[in-house]
């Protein structure tokens, strides 16, 4: 499975911008998606997942309420959209997937993902 994000941009603090996480050919529903981000000098950090089979969604505190992942209709592609952005949220982001058996997606364990995209770069400055 080779995940692909898109989306990182330049934004204002307060600004808002939308990631997607695409999977060619391969339906994403099936999987515990993961949203990650990796700021310079700072482990990687798990912020937003969603499961496969009952949807449960997990928020960081860090983005809780400004942060919302979910799966669009096509079902081959997940997004987050990250709205009052703050410099904190700079980063590299990643999407990744857990194998398909394990439908819970999981926060705090990057380790249990196994297929990850190369990452977009997120920057929030004035």
């Amino acid at each position: 499975l080779q995940l692909v994000e898109s989306g990182g941009d330049l934004a204002r603090p307060g600004g808002s911008l939308r990631l997607s996480c695409a999977a060619s050919g391969f339906r994403l529903d099936f999987y515990a998606i993961g949203w990650f981000r990796q700021a310079p000098g700072k482990e990687r950090e798990g912020i937003a997942c969603i499961s496969s089979t009952d949807g449960t969604l997990y928020y960081a505190d860090s983005v809780k309420g400004r942060f919302t992942i979910s799966r669009d209709n096509d079902k081959t592609t997940v997004s987050l959209e990250m709205s009052s952005l703050k410099p904190e949220d700079t980063a590299v982001y990643y999407c990744a997937a857990r194998p398909l058996k394990y439908t819970q997606c999981l926060l705090s364990e990057p380790y249990e993902y196994d297929s990850w995209g190369l990452g977009t770069q997120v920057t929030v400055s004035s």
